[in-house]
């Protein structure tokens, strides 16, 4: 019998690095109201030492500063490139999928009158759930989904959804986590649920040498503080090139309608730059269905 994933200790970290960038990184273009609030109290702490910009003295607060702070500088223009790309399509449905601690759902008004699905894994979601029991405003359809058991199309279809009308899909930050064949089954899977125009909004993460370097590092960081890496536990298992995950999505009959690093858009935003390389390998790509 398989083990039950655990919740993900990496949305959690999203979270952080959102809540510390919240009306401070790209004011106007950036907020996240809903993520200090989706943090328990211990998770707080690391956020508030970046928000204050206070670098804390002993070495293992220090280096959860520092991985908040790196965060934060990959979350919001990863953030805003998708919201974008949400914001200029509309949809009557829309499906988040790995959803972890976003709070989309209540924080856009754009989604408001929207019928939004988050799918995660079932402890992830529970933990979720968990947490946003005080938030305000109508929270989305929860569908909880094993993918090493569970069929996407079947679950989302229990849920409400309905493949004949056009949904927007939101897989942000989910794909590194995933093997190629299992990045290639649920592109499938969303494929068949699309309706015409329908736009699927992927983010996912280029080959590079420098990267998976620098992936170690952290985690030998982390070791030193008497702690196991997130970066252990929840690996990546593939990255992809532009071309690839273009050739993918056209198999399956979307057609990219745009693509771009995350490093343009940091540059857009006037934001100050420390990781050109993390931001460089990290992409968005939106594709329409015909």
């Amino acid at each position: 019998m398989s083990k039950t994933p655990a919740a993900s200790r990496t949305a959690v970290l999203v979270c952080q690095g959102r809540a510390a960038a919240d009306g401070l990184v790209a004011p106007g273009r950036f907020a996240d109201p809903t993520a200090m609030r989706l943090l328990r109290a211990a998770e707080r702490e690391a956020v508030d030492w970046v928000r204050d910009d206070a670098a804390p003295q002993s070495w293992r607060h220090r280096v959860d500063y520092e991985t908040v702070r790196a965060c934060a500088e990959m979350i919001v223009p990863r953030t805003v490139a998708i919201d974008d790309s949400v914001r200029a399509h509309p949809s009557p449905q829309v499906v988040i999928l790995g959803a972890g601690l976003d709070g989309r759902a209540w924080r856009m008004p754009e989604l408001a009158g929207r019928t939004v699905f988050e799918v995660d894994q079932p402890s992830s979601q529970r933990d979720k759930r968990e947490r946003a029991e005080e938030l305000a405003g109508t929270p989305p359809t929860f569908v909880a989904v094993d993918f090493g058991r569970d069929l996407l199309a079947e679950a989302l279809a229990a849920a409400g959804h309905r493949p004949d009308e056009p949904t927007t899909w939101i897989w942000e930050g989910v794909v590194p986590y995933l093997t190629t064949t299992e990045v290639s089954t649920t592109v499938a899977a969303l494929a068949a649920c699309s309706a015409p125009t329908s736009r699927l909004v992927v983010n996912f993460q280029l080959p590079g040498t420098t990267l998976t370097l620098g992936r170690l590092v952290a985690r030998v960081l982390m070791a030193s503080t008497g702690r196991r890496s997130f970066w252990a536990t929840e690996p990546w298992r593939s990255t992809w090139t532009p071309a690839a995950m273009a050739a993918l999505l056209t198999r399956h009959g979307f057609t990219v309608t745009g693509d771009h690093d995350l490093l343009e858009t940091a540059r857009e935003l006037s934001m100050p730059i420390r990781r050109t390389t993390s931001l460089a390998h990290s992409r968005v790509m939106v594709a329409d269905r015909a």
